[in-house]
């Protein structure tokens, strides 16, 4: 018989306390499990990743799942700050590129199939952040990408 156990923990820097009780209770090598998911996910240090641990509850035989990291955290770490600000707020949190929100996007290409779709909700999520993109309203880049603008960025 198989279980789960799921958890949001720093790429990188796990530690038995980010894992909680639950490892421990399922009989599994905490150090070994930490050492594990720390070398899965030291690409993403800095952010906040999901992780599954898959185990079978006899043998104790495990595999850790990494998820993709949520596009927010992929933006933080592409504007080289720690949090984002409300969209109303007078200065914003970070300026990107476009060429840093198509990164984004290709990183995250088992989710967006279609890297101009992708682009537009990734910019649809740089507004619920506060950034900007190239110094504009990511709105106005969005009208730029469905216009055809940036194609050439795109293909």
């Amino acid at each position: 018989m198989r279980a789960e156990i799921r958890v949001l923990v720093p790429a990188g820097k796990v530690t038995p306390a980010n894992l909680g009780q639950a490892v421990g209770m399922a009989g599994l090598n905490i150090g070994k499990v930490v050492a594990d998911i720390n070398n899965a996910t030291k690409k993403y240090e800095g952010m906040k990743m999901p992780v599954t641990i898959s185990y079978d509850v006899k043998t104790k035989k495990y595999e850790i799942i990494v998820s993709l990291p949520p596009t927010s955290q992929l933006l933080l770490k592409a504007a080289g700050v720690s949090k984002a600000v409300a969209p109303d707020d007078e200065a914003p949190a970070a300026d990107l590129t476009l060429e840093q929100v198509v990164g984004v996007v290709k990183e995250k290409s088992e989710v967006f199939k279609n890297l101009k779709k992708g682009v537009l909700q990734v910019l649809g999520t740089c507004v619920s952040m506060g950034f900007t993109v190239d110094g504009k309203d990511p709105r106005e880049v969005q009208e730029e990408v469905r216009s055809g603008e940036h194609d050439s960025k795109l293909s």
